[in-house]
């Protein structure tokens, strides 16, 4: 430790900051791990982080300053590289004669800043800021662009910060594409296709064949956005690259191919799940990215309202009965289902799940992944579940008749089963199931709740402004006078989208004795929504309204995925 790191941690202690016993643990782990003295202190709980810079600042006689409040420059940026920036975490602020003001958050690393002067040939005075702060003032002027030319990532340094977890090659006849597949240029392009996505937070990631060009394009909040192009004579090399890496076969370009592959980014395991399709122009490859890291496989993070959540709670206790998902392609259904098993998990409870396919491997769940191909479809799998003890069964999905009957009659004989079905609404879903085949009493019987969910993308909280919204529109949308409504801008931070992320909006119908009672009486969708909205219920654009409200998201956002018939 630098003679000016200890002379600081014994001053916290004669100040009083923290304890002898706090130093003598910090110090044991800090001779071990290393890294930043500040950020140890603060990730052992013993000071919080605003307090620590504060008495760093009266210390060293070094100001602490707001650095997302200053605006710098393209040439001062160029002064400290991008790869060094981001490894020590500091930024350069402005030069006056041979001067050149960095903002740190660990000004106690003297080391850093004789690098930096020897790097940049100036003369460093450190400016203290909030490590959070001083993250996002990298983030937004240190980005990437989102239009990344082929030559900059081939001229790049290799990335060997991502790393095959397993990879299991077929043997190969032909040497020519898999020379060329192991290439540098093309392992630099794909390990920075998946890098990217993972850094972006991106759902899913399209590599296409255009006429006179390749293109990536990845779905970010649920939007597509194009990312960068390069020359259509590597497109092939980098398919058969991925099909490598997801042990599919190289050699066959006529049939679609499936297949998954996991990698480790920077220290995070993440699955690609890949899907090959073959086109007109050529095979089109598109990516699932399932970055466990990310998932929020918890229900009061999810963002449903606490009503909701509390009575979806209380109905996923139960000890038989089923309860739905339903909702469009990407709307967080299986998500929602996870979280729900993750709640209810105890040793005590025998849960197993059938899938097409797994996302997530849960700890202590049993999970069984369905191959139509063998005859592993979701109906054989129940059947033979009902032989393995079951106390839960998560159906991944409802699509036929034979499946829905099978879990109704798990529900009647004492099990709990989840699954999803593809309705737009909660109770939509009752009439989806009577269309199938099953008869009304069946229904009343076994369903204990039915939640129907959307995602919004919420809006930038570095960049919304408020905007007024007529009389007319509030009334007829039931928005409160007092409310005021954001709209989204567009900034650096959001790649000028005005969003960055997602909530969902949910429905929830608890099947209580008066809405059994209209489902035995055949009764219409309308009625059954009429009814439980009377008892609370708050429906897709109620809940969407009520986010609008809090300055969540936006009124375009609500009306693009809620429909009037939703409220």
């Amino acid at each position: 430790m630098h003679e000016l790191s200890r002379d600081f941690t014994k001053l916290l202690v004669d100040k009083g900051v923290i304890t002898k016993e706090q130093l003598e643990k910090f110090l044991d782990l800090y001779t071990k791990r290393g890294g930043s003295l500040s950020e140890l202190l603060i990730e052992l709980g013993y000071v919080e982080e605003r307090d620590l810079m504060m008495f760093l600042s009266v210390y060293l006689s070094i100001p602490l300053i707001k650095v997302l409040n200053i605006k710098i420059s393209k040439e001062i940026l160029g002064l400290i590289p991008k790869d060094l920036a981001r490894k020590y975490k500091v930024i350069p602020l402005s030069k006056i004669g041979n001067i050149l003001t960095v903002a740190t958050s660990d000004p106690l690393n003297v080391l850093v800043f004789e690098d930096l002067e020897k790097i940049s040939g100036l003369q460093i005075n450190p400016v203290i800021a909030l490590r959070s702060e001083l993250q996002q003032a990298l983030d937004i002027n240190y980005q990437e662009s989102i239009t990344t030319t082929i030559e900059e990532i081939i001229k790049s340094s290799g990335d060997s910060s991502i790393e095959i977890v397993k990879e299991e090659k077929e043997e190969i006849k032909d040497e020519d594409i898999l020379r060329s597949i192991e290439e540098a240029p093309v392992v630099k392009l794909t390990n920075h296709i998946f890098r990217r996505a993972v850094e972006e937070k991106a759902s899913d990631v399209l590599i296409e064949l255009l006429k006179d060009h390749s293109r990536v394009r990845y779905r970010i909040d649920g939007v597509l956005r194009e990312a960068y192009t390069f020359p259509k004579s590597m497109y092939n090399f980098v398919i058969s690259r991925i099909k490598v890496i997801a042990n599919l076969d190289i050699t066959e370009h006529r049939l679609p191919q499936d297949g998954r592959f996991r990698l480790n980014i920077e220290g995070r395991d993440v699955d690609f799940r890949v899907s090959v399709l073959p086109s007109v122009l050529g095979e089109k490859i598109v990516l699932r990215v399932l970055d466990k890291s990310s998932a929020l496989l918890d229900l009061d993070r999810l963002g449903f309202e606490e009503d909701l959540i509390n009575q979806l709670k209380r109905d996923s206790l139960s000890s038989y009965g089923m309860i739905l998902v339903c909702g469009p392609t990407g709307s967080g259904k299986t998500t929602t289902m996870y979280s729900i098993l993750r709640y209810i998990y105890t040793p005590e409870k025998n849960i197993i799940t059938v899938e097409d396919p797994i996302e997530y491997q849960l700890p202590g769940i049993n999970q069984v992944n369905t191959n139509e191909e063998v005859g592993l479809t979701f109906a054989s799998a129940l059947r033979s579940i009902l032989r393995q003890d079951p106390d839960v069964i998560m159906v991944g999905e409802i699509r036929d008749f034979e499946t829905v009957d099978i879990a109704i009659k798990s529900a009647l004989t004492g099990h709990l089963v989840l699954s999803t079905i593809h309705t737009t609404t909660a109770s939509g879903s009752v009439t989806r199931l009577i269309n199938m085949g099953v008869e009304p009493f069946l229904i009343s019987s076994t369903i204990v709740g039915v939640l129907a969910q959307r995602l919004v993308r919420k809006l930038c909280e570095h960049c919304k402004e408020p905007y007024e919204v007529s009389q007319r529109v509030r009334e007829e949308l039931g928005i409160k006078k007092e409310a005021v409504i954001y709209k989204p801008k567009g900034c650096k931070l959001c790649y000028n989208s005005g969003y960055k992320g997602r909530i969902v909006l949910g429905e929830y119908l608890h099947l209580d004795t008066d809405i059994r009672r209209l489902i035995n009486e055949s009764s219409n969708e309308h009625i059954i929504r009429k009814e439980a909205k009377a008892k609370g219920m708050l429906t897709l654009r109620e809940d969407g309204i009520l986010k609008l409200e809090k300055g969540i998201t936006s009124l375009e956002e609500v009306l693009r995925v809620t429909s009037a018939e939703e409220r």
